[in-house]
């Protein structure tokens, strides 16, 4: 099975302005996201999906390959099917990797990937992991996801579920991480529904997905993602980078 990544990078960005671009480490942070994802097994070819010439013109100064794409998209989904709707063949998988996520572990795309291949009635896979401590679980910053015996998502939300659920205890909440393998017609269905009145109401295009029918399927990984929002965010991100981390 084919599978190509593509990171969405636009310009804009409220909180950390032009953050594609920072490069206080020696690297573009889109370099980062980059060279992590061709660490990936499964991953035969990775695109940087930009709205802007600077950032095609830095994915390009390091040898990365670049799709221009419309600077009107409202997600990061939509900038990704108008690339897969060009370069992907039917049939094949299409990995949605954020451009703010320097650390992100080709181990955990190849989990995404794994799980379509396998579980054949599922059009997308994300992936979750354990909170590490109340504040996080607690915090509506953190998107919190319930599967059911299968692995599949019953639900997302920036409320804590299960109800009373605590870190450490028999029912303990997980976070849900924002990175989606599709099969490249369900994320081209995905990007024309309409949106719902859950995803309204939760701020999650996920939960569009699921109103819709489509199936996703959670992979559990002990791995955290670390997304950079803001300067503080990527402050510790170059430290962890001085260190070796």
């Amino acid at each position: 099975m084919n599978v190509v990544a593509v990171i969405p990078a636009r310009l804009g960005s409220t909180r950390l302005p032009e953050k594609a671009l920072l490069h206080e480490s020696g690297k573009y942070l889109v370099q980062h996201v980059w060279e992590r994802v061709r660490n990936a097994r499964t991953i035969a070819r990775t695109i940087v999906a930009t709205d802007h010439e600077r950032i095609a013109a830095a994915v390009r100064s390091f040898g990365g390959e670049v799709v221009m794409t419309a600077p009107t998209h409202p997600s990061g989904t939509d900038r990704v099917a108008e690339v897969a709707r060009t370069i992907a063949a039917e049939g094949e998988l299409v990995v949605n990797v954020q451009g703010d996520e320097p650390e992100i572990d080709g181990a955990d795309l190849d989990l995404l990937v794994d799980a379509l291949a396998t579980d054949h009635d599922c059009a997308i896979a994300t992936l979750s992991t354990p909170f590490r401590s109340a504040a996080d679980a607690a915090a509506d910053s953190t998107v919190k996801v319930v599967v059911d015996a299968a692995g599949r998502a019953l639900y997302f939300s920036r409320s804590l579920i299960p109800h009373g659920a605590a870190v450490g205890g028999a029912a303990p909440p997980a976070k849900h991480r924002g990175v989606y393998a599709f099969r490249r017609e369900a994320l081209l269905a995905a990007a024309g529904l309409p949106v719902a009145a859950l995803e309204r109401q939760e701020r999650l295009e996920q939960l569009r997905w699921l109103h819709h029918g489509l199936r996703i399927r959670v992979v559990a990984t002990p791995r955290d993602g670390i997304g950079i929002d803001t300067p503080e965010d990527y402050r510790r991100f170059l430290q962890r980078a001085a260190q070796g981390g």
